[in-house]
């Protein structure tokens, strides 16, 4: 245990001005905020709870606050902890209470305290956990784990007393705060729903976990957890002879040990009694007991392999569980019994439930999922919609949020920036091409290939490559390009659509492709202007190419593929200077310029009467123009449509872009568009943009916006919840009025990895130019590393 006054001191500057100039002063101290809970090794669902809970704050926040641990402990139940802890309390103690609240008062770090609380924690010492809540002079959160109903008086006494001296109550379910709200008479505006967090998965190929797990040609029914006779394993085996009956290849895993608490008072009383009854019934052969605390990677693997999982409680009044959760959020189909939490989450088809200990419908659910694949798929892809919002990415934002609001401006939230993952990016793309959609995050082959998704995909590596360095990605960067070579006519236009069998499609006969090309120019033109970089062939290629396509490029009309144009010509003439290609950018430029001055009034200063899909592109390609000709008035129309633009999409530190449900016609109040419609691609634009606007102008102000808009990937959107998938690397495909889309397709991954490279180029490049002074090397703020060496925080 450390000594109190041993404190966690975290890689941060404190930024002061000399002469204008950037500078950080000595070390300082995070806000702390100290976590009292049952905490690993102990085993009980709290604990993995609370660890997991630390573990995503940290990940995505620990430069913006840090977290001690205080365990609970008792003379019965004492651990020596890995993970660093800051006190202990051992309830069981003389004045372990009062001393606690003493050094929590004391010590100026500590900001709030969070207690994870369940009524056993505090057995007997109710009135010593009272008074340690009454002498806090810090803040306190209060995370019940049980909430009961229809309490009797000393019940709702106690709980009143904890809610009266707690700044905020923390529950898990609707149905949880409903009680506390009829029940025990808790105001409403004390309370926080907040869901138990769920592990984002791969969402693997389940036959080839079974073949890993030695359970090839089994349908797998499962249910986990520390074992107790609470959870009523024996409604399941009773079931079973009629299940095995009509599927004799299921096999039963009831994965997990005893509970320690239940060794203790009754040894393996009860796991006996359920081996006796499988012997009973015969089933040895269909039931598997896995008698230990499985790793958490094994864990969801199992899962993952899962075709129906089976929550048997026998607790009406159990608010929440953390197996159910996580095994909706893997994807299984779920039976369960009618706890709050199941009524709240299974509803409209999201998994079945069945009576308390009744074997006959849980035997009849399992058969109907068994012999239904549709349904079993239906029922697992709603479950998954359901529980997105439950990710520990998304509880951790909400408890930081909650953090924020009640730290009075002590703690300001500060996203750190996912490390580079590549995977969703490689499991898209095969010989051909990258593929158009995905279903969750299972590659779509039928959805075919798209000349838009390979013109991005192709700029997106070759920024990957610039970064990195990586030579892999020239192996992407191939197929790419020859997929735009490939959609190159004879008539040196492109078409856009292909299918699984690299043949154009009727779709091109049916579509306006006239951004598709402009895409594919953009793309050339960025590979062209990375010539000292790539392989020769390579670029000798590309230049071929794009000549060809540019014999057309003048007789584009449409307003963004004219700007799109404009970027790949602007490119292509940093590496490859020509006179026809300024007199290309010229002229393309001065359609959009004549737009403008035809479109804009001093209230609207657009090009077009509305603003749509990928705006950020024009007044970035105009300002292209007046880097590549220095005729100023390109440089004029892209700084005052680009702020007009900025004026419409950010607002108190927040991006909402033009819906793509409602675009916002001249004359309409921004106010007045609904939340919804937001697609990452966008956002990626706007952050692009941004950063051509910052090398130019190097206003802080535009490094400011790429924050805050890449922020929107992470969760600082209208939902609180993350676009961006850090377990499989995919980007989710839209923002909804009331949900995320979670299918992770070409187009919204692609504009992530656009956003995600195109920022840290950007604030690094902040950090190259800003001049050094007297006192140290010059850090910006806006960039700094985090614990983990590839990971970085804005």
């Amino acid at each position: 245990m450390n000594n109190i006054n041993n404190f966690p001191l975290v890689e941060q500057k404190k930024i002061i001005s000399v002469n204008g100039i950037h500078t950080h002063a000595s070390k300082i101290k995070l806000p702390e905020i100290l976590f009292i809970t049952s905490y690993p090794p102990r085993e009980c669902g709290i604990a993995t709870y609370s660890q997991d809970l630390v573990k995503a704050l940290n990940n995505k926040f620990d430069h913006s606050f840090s977290i001690s641990i205080c365990p609970l402990e008792s003379e019965s139940e004492k651990h020596v902890y890995t993970d660093k802890v800051k006190y202990i309390l051992n309830v069981d103690q003389p004045d372990a209470f009062r001393d606690l609240a003493n050094t929590i008062n004391h010590n100026a770090d500590i900001r709030m305290i969070m207690i994870q609380h369940e009524f056993g924690f505090f057995a007997k010492k109710e009135n010593e956990f009272k008074q340690f809540l009454i002498a806090l002079t810090k803040p306190v959160i209060i995370v019940f784990h049980t909430v009961l109903p229809h309490p009797d008086e000393l019940l709702k006494i106690k709980v009143k007393d904890i809610s009266g001296v707690s700044r905020s109550i923390i529950v898990m379910t609707h149905s949880s705060a409903e009680i506390l709200i009829k029940d025990y008479n808790i105001p409403g505006e004390k309370i926080t729903v907040i869901p138990h967090g769920t592990h984002l998965v791969p969402h693997s190929d389940k036959e080839l976990l079974k073949v890993k797990y030695k359970l090839s040609g089994k349908k797998i029914l499962s249910t986990f957890g520390l074992l107790s006779s609470g959870k009523n394993i024996e409604t399941t085996l009773e079931a079973l002879p009629a299940i095995v009956k009509k599927n004799p290849d299921v096999l039963f895993l009831i994965i997990g040990k005893t509970h320690p608490s239940v060794i203790k008072q009754d040894g393996e009383k009860y796991r006996n009694v359920l081996e006796a009854k499988v012997k009973e019934l015969e089933l040895q052969q269909y039931v598997k007991f896995i008698n230990h605390f499985l790793p958490l990677p094994d864990l969801l693997e199992y899962l993952q392999l899962t075709d129906v999982y089976l929550f048997t409680s026998k607790n009406p009044n159990q608010a929440v569980s953390g197996t159910f959760s996580y095994a909706m959020s893997s994807g299984c189909p779920v039976v369960s019994t009618p706890i709050p939490h199941a009524r709240e989450v299974l509803r409209n088809d999201a998994g079945i439930i069945i009576d308390f200990e009744s074997s006959q419908q849980l035997g009849e659910a399992v058969i109907s999922l068994l012999n239904d694949e549709q349904l079993r798929k239906n029922i697992s892809s709603n479950g998954l919609h359901r529980m997105a919002s439950t990710a520990w990415e998304n509880a951790a934002v909400a408890y930081a949020l909650l953090f924020e609001q009640i730290s009075e401006s002590l703690i300001s939230l500060r996203y750190n920036m996912p490390a580079i993952n590549l995977d969703h990016i490689k499991k898209l793309t095969t010989d051909v091409g990258m593929i158009q959609f995905s279903k969750i995050n299972q590659p779509d082959i039928g959805s075919g290939y798209t000349l838009d998704d390979n013109a991005r995909a192709l700029v997106a590596m070759c920024q990957h490559f610039e970064m990195t360095g990586d030579k892999e990605s020239i192996k992407y960067i191939y197929i790419y390009f020859n997929f735009i070579k490939h959609c190159l006519q004879p008539d040196r236009s492109f078409l856009n659509y292909v299918n699984e069998q690299k043949k154009f499609t009727e779709q091109n006969n049916e579509a306006n492709l006239a951004d598709s090309n402009g895409r594919a120019i953009w793309a050339l033109g960025y590979l062209i202007s990375m010539s000292s970089l790539l392989p020769e062939g390579l670029t000798i290629n590309a230049v071929s190419t794009m000549q060809k396509a540019l014999l057309k490029v003048n007789k584009i009309h449409s307003t963004r593929a004219m700007a799109f144009s404009i970027k790949g010509l602007y490119y292509r003439n940093t590496n490859n200077k020509s006179i026809r290609g300024l007199s290309l950018i010229r002229q393309l430029a001065n359609r959009l310029v004549q737009m403008y001055r035809h479109e804009a009034t001093e209230e609207w200063q657009w090009f077009e009467s509305y603003l749509t899909y990928a705006n950020s592109i024009l007044p970035e390609a105009l300002l292209c123009a007046w880097l590549a000709t220095g005729d100023f008035i390109y440089k004029e129309v892209a700084k005052s449509s680009f702020d007009f633009l900025l004026s419409k999409t950010f607002k108190e530190a927040t991006i909402k872009v033009i819906s793509n449900k409602s675009w916002l016609h001249k004359g309409e109040d921004v106010v007045h568009i609904t939340n919804g419609g937001e697609q990452p691609i966008d956002v990626a634009y706007t952050i692009i943009a941004l950063s051509k606007f910052y090398d130019v102008y190097t206003d802080d102000e535009y490094l400011d916006k790429i924050e805050i808009a890449f922020n929107w990937f992470l969760g600082n959107n209208h939902l609180h919840q993350i676009i961006y998938n850090p377990c499989t690397g995919g980007c989710y495909d839209g923002l909804e009025e009331n949900y995320v889309n979670l299918n992770q397709g070409a187009e919204s991954t692609v504009s992530y990895l656009m956003a995600r490279l195109t920022a840290e180029k950007a604030f690094s490049n902040k950090q190259k130019n800003t001049p050094p002074v007297a006192v140290k090397v010059i850090v910006s703020q806006k960039l700094r590393y985090s614990k983990s060496a590839n990971d970085k925080i804005f």
